[in-house]
């Protein structure tokens, strides 16, 4: 029984091999057909490689296509103006000692000086300069739609400004700050006195929020008198109709000084805030901004080495690498760096002077010395200070 059993179990095993084997067999006779295509897609891959390389030297031309911005192409506000020839400068229209006409017709003063710097250091002429009078409320747009350059017009280097303008201060020229200015025969003698009074100001500027900080901060109450150019505020206080008026400390003694009688009008001892002020440029092009604050650098980096409008030409051939580096008469051309010539600052002294010269000449006769102040360079106690020559 048992031998049977296993004689059956070995004939079913036999035949099972036989039916696998049969099977294979025609498994493979049934693939065998798709190698062909197997081999055809083979075929076909190498050509599809070989278009690959055409798809890839494509690929920089849609890249440059799309990163066009102009100042990385080198264009921008440095390039409009060597092509145009002039530089476009927005100025204080009325103001002594920063921007006004003077009696020749000629615009004057230390913002003035300032534009005609730039012009001497970009373009080798502080005469090719378009001056563009602009009142508070006027002056960022004008920067903003490109009808300007550059803003050099009294204007506060503040936070808001600086991040929500699409704009960008480039370095302090002048440190100054809030005060008021009253009739000396009124007999005010502090902001206490003028509690309840009439205070005139002058719209879309840093001294209206000021005005309101500081009597808010004292419990005084006053009442505004607002207007939107400073002859028209500050011509209100002098006919009577306001008990004082408030701006910048450098302001108040360009005005009182254009007076018929300056010793009418008193400073208040007081600063309410703080007024670094300085030229503007749009955003996002560091070029230009480069070259405006290095050619205000430059002016303190001349007075610092003892250069000035009156002796630069003796210093052409002094040997003192510092000296070199600034007026490019050595081998060192740092002008190349900026995108102008390498005796850009040399032009720069020649033409308007040091800081000392353009201070001197513009703000010293209108009441203000320099002597003591945030505004003397920092050899002699103040915060002027241009940044490492090389």
């Amino acid at each position: 029984m048992i031998e049977r059993f296993t004689k059956s179990r070995w004939a079913i095993f036999v035949v099972g091999m036989i039916i696998g084997m049969i099977v294979l067999v025609a498994c493979g006779a049934s693939a065998q057909p798709a190698a062909p295509a197997a081999t055809e897609e083979m075929a076909a891959q190498p050509a599809a490689e070989t278009e690959q390389p055409a798809a890839e030297t494509e690929q920089p031309a849609a890249m440059t296509e799309e990163a066009a911005p102009p100042v990385q192409t080198g264009e921008g506000t440095l390039a409009e103006v060597m092509a145009r020839g002039t530089l476009k400068c927005g100025i204080h229209g009325s103001l002594p000692g920063f921007g006004f006409i003077d009696a020749s017709g000629t615009n004057s003063g230390f913002d003035v000086d300032y534009c005609r710097a730039i012009a001497a250091a970009v373009l080798g002429d502080a005469n090719a300069v378009e001056y563009v009078p602009l009142n508070a409320d006027q002056r960022f747009p004008a920067l903003q739609t490109g009808e300007i350059d550059v803003l050099i017009r009294n204007t506060t280097w503040t936070l808001t400004r600086d991040a929500d303008l699409g704009l960008d201060f480039t370095v302090t020229t002048f440190y100054d700050g809030q005060g008021y200015i009253v009739r000396a025969a009124d007999g005010f003698e502090s902001v206490a006195d003028l509690d309840g009074g009439t205070i005139c100001v002058t719209s879309g500027t840093t001294t209206e929020a000021n005005l309101a900080d500081n009597f808010a901060s004292l419990g005084l109450t006053y009442t505004p008198n607002v207007f939107s150019e400073t002859p028209e505020s500050f011509g209100t206080f002098v006919d009577g109709a306001c008990d004082a008026y408030t701006s910048d400390k450098s302001q108040l003694a360009s005005l009182a000084s254009a007076t018929d009688n300056p010793s009418d009008y008193v400073i208040l001892p007081e600063t309410i805030s703080k007024e670094p002020l300085g030229p503007l440029v749009r955003a996002n092009d560091s070029d230009w901004h480069d070259v405006v604050a290095w050619t205000v650098y430059a002016t303190l980096q001349a007075e610092e080495l003892g250069i000035s409008q009156a002796n630069v030409d003796d210093f052409t051939s002094d040997d003192n690498i510092g000296v070199q580096r600034l007026l490019g008469t050595g081998d060192d051309d740092l002008g190349a760096l900026l995108g102008l010539s390498k005796d850009w600052a040399y032009q720069v002294v020649k033409q308007v002077g040091n800081y000392a010269d353009i201070y001197e000449r513009n703000i010293a006769p209108i009441g203000i010395p320099r002597a003591g102040t945030l505004n003397a360079l920092w050899t002699d106690g103040g915060l002027m200070y241009a940044p490492a020559w090389r």
